[in-house]
């Protein structure tokens, strides 16, 4: 199957922080991997990302503090689904969960994970 990451905005705290999730959105997000597999996709893995205050970006020879990319919603996490196709992993990825931002599909170039650990 094709692999997709799903990458996760959501708008943080007024200083930057990440936002108190509710414990019902927290326990969506650790039920998603399982209700993946039952619409036919899998999770290949993930990863939270602390918030956008902490990042560092390099252009360059410059090197500054802070996101690449300054939106309202920061880009909180990522994880890769393998689908059957774009259709697919769309509908697998409305069901994140997602408290005041979005979700972004991204189709990833033939990556083969197998072969890490």
């Amino acid at each position: 199957m094709a692999q997709y990451a799903i990458l996760i905005f959501e708008r943080e705290s007024a200083g930057g922080g990440a936002p108190d999730l509710p414990a019902e959105v927290m326990a969506a997000h650790e039920q998603l991997p399982q209700r993946i597999v039952e619409h036919g996709g899998r999770e290949i893995g993930g990863l939270a990302l602390e918030p956008s205050g902490t990042a560092t970006s390099i252009r360059g020879d410059l090197v500054t503090d802070g996101p690449f990319i300054e939106t309202k919603e920061a880009l909180a996490g990522v994880f890769v689904i393998e689908a059957r196709d774009l259709d697919h992993a769309i509908e697998l990825a409305r069901m994140t969960p997602i408290v005041d931002g979005g979700v972004e599909v991204r189709p990833l170039l033939g990556i083969d994970f197998s072969g890490l650990s």
